[in-house]
């Protein structure tokens, strides 16, 4: 298989997992957050930044790279590897996603989504079987099922026959799927926050023996609770040789409750989007830094932290530079959150190493201000 995954320890007290991911571009401990990258570029980093910081695979996303530049011309510059100089992994989603969210414009049919593009209104198609060919041509090592991901709140018949309708997307995408020896296609359970289709959907996946298992359809707006007890059903149907990857997830506290529910792999753009406003992860917990407390601060970001901006800058110079609008700011902000979250993963796996991951979460969220209710 293009993809291998390693189980190297569960731990004793939660049950969370401590593995290896094996991919043609390299092997990733998990669980790990991986930093999205939506067009080819992780907003103002570099991909030597990013490798800096351990960052072992990153995501792109299809529906954004179809349109610009469009998918044969990042096949022509030899992939996506090759055409973002990224030597590590690489996630794309199907694009699904963004289909459903960013177009007012669309029709859902059994064929897949005709829709129009957010950037001129131009009338687009994407089915399971266009999926695979963007998603082939772009070249990374793990890609996505074409899936539809279902709003929150919905209605049983709606979710059922969505969900329905995701499977039979994954068979088609499963016999579309062309580059099998360097790209593992995984599929994504559907459902809603229904646990009798979650269990439907899982058991209909399995089945079909994929190398890998996505968890779709969560983190649309519900509340943190009803994600856990989701993931609670659903990923004891899933196989335990095999990686499990909730897409969409990750504040602080949704990684350390996801890694104790047995997920190995999480994205979110949310550390990179907060940061362009200020807004940092830290020890202590959320600190936003263009408050005005900070203007004469000349302490460090986060005074527990060893990255290179709080190494090197204050808390006043940071907010200078965001309230300033200058981009080195944001930079600057980007690079911590997105340095905070690896750091965070490695400590959740030296915790579930030592069996102890438990007793890391209460005492992280005690420090982070995280009371059983509250998210990021």
């Amino acid at each position: 298989m293009a993809v291998r995954y390693e189980l190297i320890k569960t731990c004793k007290q939660t049950g969370a997992r401590l593995g290896k991911l094996h991919t043609p571009h390299g092997t990733i401990d998990t669980p790990v957050f991986m930093p999205v990258g939506t067009q080819a570029t992780v907003k103002t980093m570099s991909p030597e930044e990013i490798s800096e910081m351990g960052a072992g695979i990153l995501l792109s996303n299809t529906y954004h790279l179809f349109l610009r530049p469009g998918h044969e011309i990042v096949r022509e510059a030899g992939g996506l590897h090759k055409f973002m100089n990224w030597p590590g992994a690489i996630l794309t989603d199907s694009g699904g996603f963004q289909v459903f969210s960013l177009s007012k414009l669309r029709k859902i049919t059994e064929e897949g989504v005709s829709f129009r593009s957010h950037l001129n209104g131009e009338s687009l198609f994407i089915g399971p079987e266009e999926a695979m060919k963007i998603q082939n041509a772009l070249g990374a090592d793990i890609i996505m099922a074409f899936d539809e991901c279902a709003p929150y709140p919905a209605d049983y018949d709606y979710v059922k026959q969505s969900m329905e309708r995701t499977t039979r997307w994954a068979e088609r995408c499963l016999t579309a799927h062309e580059r099998k020896a360097d790209q593992a296609l995984f599929g994504i359970v559907q459902g809603g926050m229904y646990h009798d289709l979650r269990a439907q959907s899982a058991r209909d996946l399995v089945s079909l023996d994929f190398p890998g298992y996505a968890v779709g359809g969560l983190s649309v707006g519900e509340p943190f609770p009803l994600m856990y007890e989701v993931l609670e059903s659903t990923v004891p149907l899933l196989p335990s040789n095999k990686p499990r990857y909730l897409m969409g997830v990750g504040s602080p506290d949704a990684l350390v409750e996801g890694a104790i529910r047995g997920i190995d792999m999480f994205d979110c753009v949310l550390p990179t989007r907060i940061a362009r406003n200020g807004t940092c992860m830290t020890s202590q917990g959320r600190l936003v830094i263009r408050n005005a407390k900070f203007a004469r601060d000349f302490g460090p970001l986060d005074p527990e932290c060893d990255c290179y901006t709080c190494r090197n800058y204050s808390r006043a110079y940071l907010r200078h530079l965001i309230k300033a609008e200058e981009t080195f700011g944001i930079r600057l902000t980007t690079y911590h959150n997105l340095y905070f979250l690896i750091k965070l993963m490695e400590r959740v796996r030296q915790a579930i190493a030592e069996d102890r991951l438990g007793d890391f979460r209460d005492q992280f969220f005690a420090q982070y201000g995280l009371g059983e209710n509250r998210s990021f």
